[in-house]
């Protein structure tokens, strides 16, 4: 028996489809978590004990509350923290003041996971460990929450790769780029804006379609714009032209094909044709790179699926594989149907003609 409306998607090597489910979708409850109070780093119960007892007032004027130190004042609202006597010292916790800030524990865990996401594994989790443990009662419960967290960083960074890997196989991509901002011509909040302006509109205008992440440079700290592009004929704004330059870091001198409509906007870039899906591997592998050493989020243009929408017949289907058998791979020649009209033997051509969805 046929099994209709599938989502099929390309590995890179096989095409592979999920049989359609009726399973009702049970929407996501959010937790309302528990807000915690994060105090400015270093500070002590005695300082702030002497800045209260300096104020001009009298002895008989203050109250039980006041008496308290700072840390007993949390406790007696309830925030649960416990047997520390100051928060760490974590930089980005605190608003621009200096003050206190309101916050979850899952919001503290993902600043100080981004201050350290350059480290290495075990500094990366030393300094979470350091930072959550004066919110918690114990160390066995602060180390289960940051092991909990960083198992859950490395789920959606999968999640990440599987969504990626498939887009991309679904497209025909011909240019790897990068884009540089010039410090004279932008400030890195007006070269984000205005560049993904720009490729919006190009997008919609020109056809163009792209695949990219946010990167900084480990020494330098600059800003770039790594991304795969889809560049239709024609549609080039500006003019291409080589330029030589000098590569200190491999001290070679180089050779890169860059953009005037985009030079003269944003600062430098640099486009470099693929020829082959050899090529667009390693492009992904590139930016499969960035976000597992960044945590930077991909940035897709409109309209890349996952998955096109096709009826499977039983003959097209090679084995059942994957947890409990729930996916089909697929012979190389299957056919494609759409609501049981036949669309023809898979292919681009075919494909451009099937629905698609995320």
């Amino acid at each position: 028996m046929p099994s209709p409306e599938c989502k099929v998607y390309f590995d890179g090597s096989h095409y592979i489809a999920i049989p359609h489910t009726t399973r009702r979708y049970r929407p996501r409850r959010k937790r309302n978590e528990e807000k915690i109070t994060v105090k400015p780093p270093g500070t002590t119960e005695e300082s702030e004990n002497a800045d209260t007892m300096s104020e001009d007032k009298p002895a008989e004027s203050v109250s039980p509350a006041d008496e308290l130190t700072p840390l007993e004042q949390i406790a007696e609202q309830g925030t649960p923290i416990l047997d520390a006597p100051s928060p760490p010292a974590a930089s980005g916790i605190l608003n621009e003041n200096g003050e206190v800030r309101i916050m979850t524990r899952r919001e503290l865990f993902n600043e100080v996971y981004k201050e350290n996401v350059y480290k290495k594994y075990k500094e990366r989790k030393a300094a979470l460990l350091k930072a959550m443990r004066p919110y918690f009662k114990t160390d066995d419960a602060a180390k289960n929450y940051v092991e909990s967290n960083l198992e859950r960083k490395k789920r959606n960074l999968i999640s990440r790769r599987i969504r990626l890997t498939r887009k991309a196989n679904m497209q025909d991509f011909n240019y790897f780029v990068t884009f540089t901002y010039d410090g004279a011509k932008h400030t890195e909040e007006s070269f984000k804006k205005q560049l993904k302006n720009c490729l919006s509109l190009l997008c919609h205008r020109k056809g163009w379609k792209y695949i990219g992440v946010w990167e900084r440079s480990p020494e330098k700290k600059r800003l770039h714009f790594h991304g795969i592009f889809y560049i239709p004929d024609g549609t080039m704004p500006g003019l291409l032209f080589e330029a030589k330059d000098y590569n200190f870091k491999s001290h070679r001198r180089t050779v890169t094909v860059q953009n005037t409509y985009f030079n003269e906007r944003f600062g430098r870039s640099d486009f470099e044709k693929i020829e082959d899906n050899h090529r667009i591997g390693d492009a992904l592998a590139y930016l499969m790179k960035y976000i597992e050493k960044s945590g930077e989020k991909i940035v897709y243009s409109k309209g890349l699926p996952q998955f096109f929408i096709s009826d499977i017949m039983d003959d097209d289907v090679a084995c059942p594989i994957g947890q409990d058998d729930q996916k089909m791979l697929l012979f190389d020649d299957f056919t494609c149907w759409d609501e049981g009209e036949y669309i023809g033997t898979v292919s681009k051509e075919t494909i451009a003609h099937l629905r698609k969805c995320n």
